[in-house]
């Protein structure tokens, strides 16, 4: 790990932070760079990094460390320069401050957290994730059966419990503790009324079990903090997610997908595997491996046994984007450009 390494990965990450609209995280990461170029209390919690800092997230590790402190209420004086406390624009040395003592009075917290990959597991993604699901029920006229790597929690396993409020459109329980707008524009897909999911399963490498306070607490801590809408929606999300007992088996993406796309399809279903954000984070061989999992299992798929692959992946013309392949005849199509967190979509 290189000085310019690690520097390049915090200015990529201020410069997301900023565009996703979170200014006080930017503020907070660029504390932390400047802290660490200048040989500081961030240089010595990190004299070195064996792996990637851009591909292991190493500034959202900290700043999600930082958080938690605030969310746990661990540091007051922390917590008097973090969202939602402050009523004026933050000074940027009050907040340096801040940072740099916390750091040092909690360097055995940063040091654990940073052990760990950040996880959001951001339900706002299930807003443009859902658009594709009523695209194939719409498509095959039969009930889903799906199939989601990189699941975390398994929080967008429920996408159909949640409310969507989607432009001119209105999905889904409007009693249901997490709701969700997405400024859907063009050619947006009409949505059935009802999508009939005949089965679900999940997978992740670390998936994080959300009956664990700690757990659900780690995730909270990677909102960042001047989103209070996304951790109204995280919360809301736990809440059924913990009544719902989602699964998420700990298995690596590659070999699960290959185990459960090498049994034969089930008839009168569309089987779906789906992810969302996780896809760079796989490397080469997983991806390939992947892949050719689905050619192979695409080669049996049948008009009454389908098979369709849905992912709302990073990509170099937009900022994400939501693709659909479907088999038999290996049809493939961009189906959406979108944010993120999911806040809009531009449908194709």
């Amino acid at each position: 790990m290189t000085t310019h390494e690690v520097l390049n990965a915090f200015r990529r990450q201020i410069k997301g932070c900023n565009w996703l609209g979170s200014p006080f995280t930017a503020r907070v990461l660029e504390v932390l760079a400047d802290d660490w170029d200048h040989g500081g209390a961030t240089r010595e919690l990190l004299p070195q990094w064996l792996g990637d800092p851009v591909a292991d997230g190493l500034p959202l590790r900290l700043a999600g460390a930082l958080h938690a402190l605030v969310l746990d209420g661990r540091d007051a004086k922390l917590a008097a320069v973090y969202p939602p406390a402050p009523t004026s624009p933050v000074d940027v040395e009050q907040l340096r401050t801040a940072v740099l003592e916390a750091l040092q009075r909690h360097a055995d917290h940063v040091r654990t957290w940073l052990k760990n990959a950040p996880q959001t597991n951001e339900a706002g993604r299930s807003a443009v994730l859902l658009g594709g699901f009523s695209v194939l029920a719409q498509q095959t006229g039969l009930p889903l059966r799906l199939f989601e790597i990189g699941a975390s929690a398994g929080l967008n396993q429920l996408w159909d419990r949640y409310h969507y409020r989607l432009g001119m459109q209105d999905w889904g329980d409007k009693r249901s503790p997490v709701q969700i707008d997405s400024d859907w524009r063009g050619n947006a897909p009409a949505l059935l009324p009802h999508i009939e999911v005949a089965e679900r399963a999940a997978c992740d490498l670390s998936p994080i079990d959300i009956t664990d306070t700690t757990h659900a607490a780690r995730l909270a801590s990677y909102v960042w903090p001047d989103q209070p809408l996304r951790l109204a929606r995280l919360r809301g999300a736990i809440e059924l997610a913990r009544q719902a007992h989602v699964p998420v088996d700990r298995a690596d993406a590659a070999e699960w997908v290959e185990q459960h796309l090498s049994q034969p399809p089930k008839e009168g279903m569309c089987t779906v595997l789906f992810h969302s954000i996780i896809w760079e984070y796989l490397g080469l061989e997983r991806q390939q491996r992947i892949v050719h999992a689905l050619q192979k299992a695409g080669a049996h798929a049948t008009l009454n046994a389908p098979l369709a692959w849905l992912r709302l992946e990073f990509s170099a013309s937009s900022p994400t984007t939501l693709l659909l392949t479907c088999w038999p005849g290996r049809e493939e199509r961009q189906l959406a450009r979108a944010h993120p967190h999911g806040a809009w979509a531009q449908w194709v």
